[in-house]
This record gives structure tokens, C-alpha cells and sequence, in this order.
């Protein structure tokens, strides 16, 4: 009779199977951390801006807030190119990733000392510095610690993490506002940001070794269009959930919600991912990347377009959770098919190559909350129709565009 595996042998056959490695866990991590810290922010900064408005930019409280979210991604985006190049040439990931988190974290506490809305302005666009420097740093190691085999359902891993923070900061942030003040959760979020240097410094022992791929004949131009598709649906996806951010006080008056209500819904997004990132991941590896990042577009047209239509927390919340599960089934494999193409290439640039995919998420971050306060000009639902039309636009894209990356 065959004695039961021990929780040794399991953990270490998960392990195999997830395709994880010191270096992928570390990372992941950081990124947890990183989420809760940054995440904090998204629940504190609209109203922050609604208790002090600023006289210089008298515009609508929603146009403020999106403009001050927006921001922070539209600097990421821009400096990414030049960032991951960088990254590239100087071949110091680790280090440039402890620098970017630095960055944020500094830039996080001084958060207590901003007094005007030009203040928080200048905070964000720094920040926006600090992401670009973290990102394709970390991508590339992602990239060159991975297989080919199990990087679906290592991104999967990752960017659960990832999930499992940006889970987890609003709600802090809402508990610490409500409770301590902004003060309090400023100094947290922090705090929890220099956690994930430490993560880094003590996990990142060394620098994974380039894949050398047999093959390097694929065209140039079929990975141009595939990079494109998927840099495409990371965009569609990042404006999609980014919508209610600008928003989050019209959503207050017309469910009749308070902050921490908001977080919760804001929050289950991120909780369905946590809890279908690694299945989605993982099975695209099995069934290739461009059916999950095709189909989680459409899902994640509809679910978009009823947001608009909420009329309760729990209407909210469910939509919220189906939003999840197409952003699922879109990130992680957008982000494997990346690391594939990448991989195959083999030239050095996985900086420049994994950023495409990333600047697509961070344009997505700054377009969606500007999106959403230019068209909430016109109605509350605007924002929601329009971008899941978009979504619909993005599927056929892919569906057209996305290649897969041979296996042998």
C-alpha cells in the first residue's frame, strides 16, 4: 500500500507545475507588495481631491481626479521605451527595479506633506517615473526565468500576486481613512513599498541566464503584429477597470454608498482574478495564448457596457467579479505570449520587447480614468458603452493579429 505524498511533494510538484523558481517568486512578491502600496492611493486621492478642490484648474471634481490618476500611467508609458532600453544596456535589472521602488515609496510619504492638488500632481508624475523604471526590469527577469512550457501559468502566479495586492489596498486605504485619516494610509501604503525592496534584495539572488532559442528565422513583422494585438488587450482591459476610479463619488451618491462600500466593489475585481489568474494562465499553456485573450475581451465588453447601469452594491459587485474573470483570462496570457515571442527572438532586448505588453497597460491606466471624466460630461453611462465597444474592436484584432509562438 502506497503511503500518501507528503505536503513536501506536493508543494514541490505545484512548484514544477507553476514553473516557479526563486526568481519568479521574489519578484511576484515585490509586485504584491507594490499593488498594496500603490492601490492605497486609488480610494485616497479622489477624495482627497473632492475635500480640496484647487482654484488654479477650476474644473469638475471628476475631470480633477482623472486628470491626477491619469497621469501617473501617462508618465510610465512615455518613459517606458527609453527606461527599457536602458534596462537592456545596462543589464542591472535588479538594481533598477530597487530603484524604481525607491522611488515610489518616497514619493508615497510625502503624500502627508502635499497641501494643494498641484502638489499631488507633481507626487503622481514622479511615481509615473518610479513604475517605468520597475516594469520592464521586472518583465525581463520574468521573461528570462521562465519556460516556454509553464510561463502561462508563472505569469499567472505573478500577476495574481499583483491582484492579490491591488485586493488589498483599497480596502486598507478605506479602512485607514475611515478610522486614521489620510495621513495614516499615506504612511502605510509606504511603508508596505519598501517591504517589496527588501523582497527583491533578499529573493533576486542572481540574474537568470538568457535563453538561447534554436530557432531565430520567425518574421519580424508576424511578432510586430502579435506584440501589437497583445500590447491591445492589455490596453482594452487596464481603461476598462480603471473606469469606476474617476467615478467613485458618483457611484457613492447613486447606490448610496460610503468609501469603504466602494473599496469592497472596487476590490472584487481584483479577487476574481486572484482567483482564476493561474487556471487561465495555466491553460494556455496547454491551449495556446490567443483564444483566452480573445474571448476575455468580449467577456469583458459586456460586463463594461452594464456598469453603467447599476442600480445596487450587489449589481455592482457581481459585474465588478465578471470584469475579473475576463481581465483573467486576457492578462496572463497577453503577458506569456510576450515572454514566448521574446524568448524565441533571443536578441537581447527583453526589456524592449515585454515593455510593448506593459506600456499597453499603463496607457490603459492613464486613458481610462481621463476617458471616463471627459464622457461622464455627457452621461454616467458613456464611458461604459464606449469602452465596451472597444473591447469588441480589440477581440477582432486579436482574433486577426495574435499568433502563436511554435512550442519546438
Amino acid at each position: 500500500m502506497e503511503s500518501p505524498p507528503s505536503l513536501a511533494g506536493v508543494l514541490e510538484k505545484g512548484r514544477r507545475l507553476l514553473g516557479m523558481n526563486r526568481t519568479i517568486l521574489a519578484l511576484s512578491f515585490a509586485r504584491m507588495a507594490d499593488g498594496i502600496g500603490n492601490s492605497i492611493l486609488y480610494v485616497i486621492i479622489p477624495l482627497y481631491v473632492a475635500a480640496i478642490p484647487d482654484e488654479l484648474l477650476p474644473l469638475p471634481v471628476p475631470l480633477l481626479v482623472a486628470v491626477l490618476i491619469s497621469v501617473y500611467g501617462l508618465a510610465n508609458a512615455a518613459l517606458q521605451p527609453f527606461t527599457a532600453r536602458l534596462t537592456d544596456r545596462v543589464g542591472r535589472y535588479k538594481l533598477i527595479i530597487q530603484a524604481g521602488l525607491v522611488l515610489l515609496s518616497l514619493t508615497t510619504f510625502a503624500f502627508v506633506f502635499a497641501s494643494r492638488y498641484l502638489d499631488v500632481l507633481v507626487l503622481r508624475v514622479i511615481q509615473g517615473v518610479g513604475l517605468a523604471l520597475e516594469i520592464p526590469a521586472t518583465m525581463a527577469l520574468l521573461a528570462m526565468a521562465s519556460r516556454r512550457e509553464t510561463r502561462g501559468a508563472a505569469m499567472g502566479f505573478y500577476t495574481t500576486l499583483r491582484m492579490l495586492g491591488l485586493a488589498i489596498g483599497p480596502v486598507i486605504g478605506g479602512f485607514l481613512h475611515v478610522h486614521f485619516g489620510n495621513r495614516a494610509a499615506f504612511i502605510g501604503g509606504a511603508a508596505i513599498l519598501f517591504l517589496a525592496i527588501g523582497a527583491v534584495q533578499f529573493g533576486v539572488k542572481r540574474q537568470p541566464a538568457r535563453v538561447q532559442p534554436e530557432r531565430r528565422e520567425r518574421k519580424q513583422g508576424a511578432m510586430t503584429s502579435g506584440l501589437f494585438s497583445a500590447a491591445l488587450a492589455t490596453f482594452l482591459m487596464a481603461v476598462a477597470f480603471t473606469l469606476v476610479t474617476t467615478l467613485e463619488n458618483e457611484f457613492n451618491k447613486r447606490l448610496d454608498i460610503n468609501a469603504l462600500g466602494f473599496s469592497f466593489a472596487f476590490s472584487t475585481l481584483m479577487v476574481s482574478r486572484l482567483l482564476f489568474q493561474v487556471p487561465m494562465g495555466h491553460f494556455s499553456d496547454r491551449r495556446g495564448r490567443k483564444p483566452f485573450v480573445m474571448y476575455g475581451l468580449l467577456l469583458l465588453a459586456v460586463s463594461t457596457a452594464l456598469l453603467g447601469e447599476v442600480a445596487s452594491l450587489f449589481q455592482f459587485i457581481a459585474l465588478r467579479f465578471l470584469q475579473g474573470i475576463a481581465a483573467a483570462a486576457v492578462v496572463a496570457p497577453a503577458i506569456a505570449f510576450a515572454g514566448d515571442v521574446t524568448q524565441e527572438g533571443g536578441s537581447g532586448q527583453e526589456g524592449r520587447q515585454m515593455s510593448t505588453v506593459t506600456i499597453g497597460f499603463g496607457l490603459g491606466i492613464a486613458v481610462g480614468p481621463l476617458l471616463a471624466g471627459l464622457l461622464a460630461l455627457i452621461s454616467f453611462e458613456m464611458p461604459f458603452l464606449v469602452t465596451g465597444l472597444l473591447c469588441l474592436v480589440g477581440a477582432w484584432v486579436v482574433g486577426r493579429w495574435m499568433t502563436e509562438v511554435a512550442t519546438s
